[in-house]
């Protein structure tokens, strides 16, 4: 079963009714065994990374995330989701994350004409395809609400950039890894898509 993890940071519901919107039941838990028992686990995540990885290791989810994911189960990480599976994050001091990836995350430093957090809809150019943006046009459009960004050590593993003052790593994929800076959930029929492609991929 596709599995949303619930540490206490996040609009699981949301990304609950975007897999129901495509006919895909999904369970959000916090219990280390039935994350451990999914199928498909979904790591999404709004706030602060520093918070994020601490609620994780508080309720021992740390351990069954890394086990899944080098049991190559399909794994989706959105927003803080992404940032977290990095190895370090540089928001209100340093913080280690779950390393999965080699890089780090670091906030945005642009001209004075971007704001930040960046917020709103903008563009994906992609760069490598995957199983995740299967049926996604070149340049589509998707919902972002982010003041940091990863900066992966291996650029082979950038699915898409996007634009903003800079070009920014907006996804990546890694094998069956993969992750969204941008929300899924609130992407429309852009998002609906990508969380439907997720759900098809065998277990």
């Amino acid at each position: 079963m596709i599995t949303i993890i619930d540490y206490g940071m996040g609009n699981l519901r949301s990304v609950q009714k975007g897999f129901e919107r495509v006919g895909v039941l999904a369970r959000i838990t916090s219990d280390p065994q039935q994350v451990a028992e999914a199928s498909h686990l979904v790591l999404p995540g709004v706030g602060a990374f520093g918070d994020a990885i601490q609620e994780l290791r508080r309720r021992s989810l740390v351990e069954p995330i890394q086990q899944a994911i080098h049991q190559e189960k399909p794994f989706l990480g959105i927003c803080l989701g992404l940032q977290l599976l990095f190895e370090r994050s540089y928001e209100d001091g340093v913080h280690e994350g779950l390393g999965i990836l080699a890089g780090e995350v670091v906030r945005f430093d642009l001209p004075p004409e971007y704001a930040v957090p960046h917020m709103g809809w903008n563009q994906l150019h992609i760069r490598r395809p995957n199983p995740l943006l299967a049926g996604i046009d070149q340049g589509a459009y998707v919902y972002f609400v982010h003041s940091y960004y990863v900066v992966p050590q291996d650029s082979s593993v950038i699915a898409t950039e996007t634009d903003y003052g800079i070009m920014f790593c907006s996804s990546i994929g890694e094998g069956r890894i993969f992750a969204t800076q941008f929300h899924p959930e609130k992407s429309q029929a852009v998002g609906l898509r990508m969380l439907e492609n997720f759900a098809r991929l065998p277990a």
